[in-house]
């Protein structure tokens, strides 16, 4: 799949939020980053669209969310609501974590991401069948 054209300030920005990740965000993006879930790929602080993610698997059309305090505001929540519509309307699903949801309770995240990730399909190695053994039966 194509990369989307991202603007150089989109970039800028998306650096920016990377650099500054809140602690919950780094303690997500430590388990997140290494591929923990079935070997998803997340990444950070990523554009997608007008948007840039806190995390997104794109190959799952799944985007992860922590917010802060300031999310607590109803104008807050009607921008998070426009996004999530949006990102709806693109084929992601999104799931909105609390920074107190992270720090608390980690697992219970991992397990809620866990959850909202297609079951994995196994496929088979290139050139499919069976694997010989090692002695050549």
């Amino acid at each position: 799949m194509p990369h989307a054209v991202v603007s150089p300030q989109k970039r800028r920005q998306a650096k920016t939020l990377r650099r500054g990740m809140t602690r919950a965000e780094t303690l997500l993006w430590r388990y997140l980053k290494a591929h923990h879930l079935d070997g998803v790929q997340f990444r950070r602080q990523t554009p997608v669209g007008p948007y840039i993610a806190d995390f997104c698997s794109h190959r799952m059309r799944l985007v992860v969310e922590v917010d802060g305090e300031t999310h607590d505001f109803q104008d807050r929540h009607q921008r998070d609501a426009m996004r999530d519509r949006w990102f709806a309307s693109q084929g992601y699903r999104v799931l909105r974590f609390t920074n107190d949801d992270v720090l608390r309770n980690l697992e219970g995240v991992i397990a809620t991401v866990a959850g909202a990730l297609p079951p994995s399909l196994s496929l088979p190695h290139k050139g499919g069948g069976n694997p010989k053994n090692s002695d050549g039966a």
